[in-house]
């Protein structure tokens, strides 16, 4: 059962992501020696190189080959191993997803993996770092999981929540760096199942990640505008929570779905075909990335050019309502 409380201040920021994956491994390896961490050449990016310094006998550096690292960590897998890798997002989905699909998947191998800095909290790495089809991409894969991180405290419990889910391709996307906080420290969750983080009865808005905390100040900016907006974090995305979403839209007067992503193949398509099967018929916008590349920018920029704000969300919900 989830046992989650809302940050009492969602000002301040969490512990740095990167930090998060690779203390709670660490805190794990410390009696499951089953667990091992691979790394493609992004030690000190992703932070990994402590672990190579703490726990050398589970750790593997395979280099700038990331089609190779999903092919060790399957096999590692099939000789009971439970492997964590990273790479940044589009390395870990868009370049190596055959293997994933094939070595992982398929073979009914376990493979964890933190893709970092999806959409655009990558920066300036630019656009060729850049991905807005990560989660459309692992929704194909049958049976895989597909999370998108709100903040420090779920990132944990994700983290070790894979290490016990046994046999799958689990995939998290998240921030290397510190975001806001949503949660407080030691919130539980349950896989498969969004979470109510506020009430409200006109609008209901499903967020995924760190817009999480965005979507929750638009819906005190519309709250202050007379709009009772209800926010759901769906922090994962597969398999969706189609119990909570339809019991949630019906009745409302539109549906907002607000994710670092592209339209095409995301939440909002997930949330969308869901409903539609239902029957449940409200007015329906997906707010994300419309069909574009990444650029070169800081996060904030990059968030405020590809509309991804709390106060383009606010402007969506409004015109949905006119």
């Amino acid at each position: 059962m989830a046992a989650f409380k809302l940050a009492a201040d969602r000002s301040a920021n969490g512990r740095e992501m990167r930090l998060v994956v690779v203390e709670t491994l660490q805190d794990i390896m410390k009696t499951d020696k089953n667990v091992v961490a691979l790394e493609a050449d992004l030690g000190c990016a992703s932070g990994f190189s402590k672990i190579a310094a703490s726990n050398p006998d589970q750790f593997v550096q395979c280099g700038i080959a990331e089609a190779d690292m999903m092919g060790i960590a399957a096999g590692m897998s099939m000789e009971g191993f439970v492997p964590f890798v990273h790479t940044f997002s589009p390395f870990a989905t868009r370049r190596a997803f055959d293997q994933v699909y094939l070595s992982g998947g398929y073979a009914k191998n376990t493979i964890n993996i933190y893709g970092s800095d999806p959409g655009f909290t990558v920066a300036a790495n630019g656009g060729t770092h850049t991905t807005f089809e990560d989660v459309a991409i692992m929704r194909t894969l049958p049976g895989a999981v597909v999370c998108d991180a709100a903040d420090d405290a779920q990132l944990e419990w994700i983290v070790r929540t894979f290490a016990t889910m046994g046999q799958g391709v689990h995939y998290v996307r998240a921030n290397r760096k510190p975001v806001r906080n949503v949660y407080e420290a030691g919130s539980t969750f349950e896989m498969g199942k969004g979470n109510i983080v506020r009430e409200g009865s006109d609008v209901l808005i499903v967020a995924a990640g760190q817009l999480v905390s965005d979507a929750l100040d638009a819906a005190e900016a519309l709250a202050d505008k007379g709009i009772s907006a209800e926010v759901i974090d769906m922090f994962c995305v597969k398999p969706l929570d189609e119990e909570l979403l339809v019991a949630e839209a019906a009745g409302k007067k539109g549906v907002v779905t607000f994710e670092n992503h592209s339209i095409i193949g995301g939440l909002g398509e997930a949330c969308a075909s869901c409903l539609m099967e239902a029957g449940v018929a409200v007015p329906f916008v997906r707010h994300g990335v419309r069909d574009a590349f990444g650029q070169v920018g800081t996060a904030d920029f990059l968030q405020a050019e590809f509309r991804l704000t709390a106060d383009d969300l606010v402007d969506t919900v409004e015109d949905l309502l006119d």
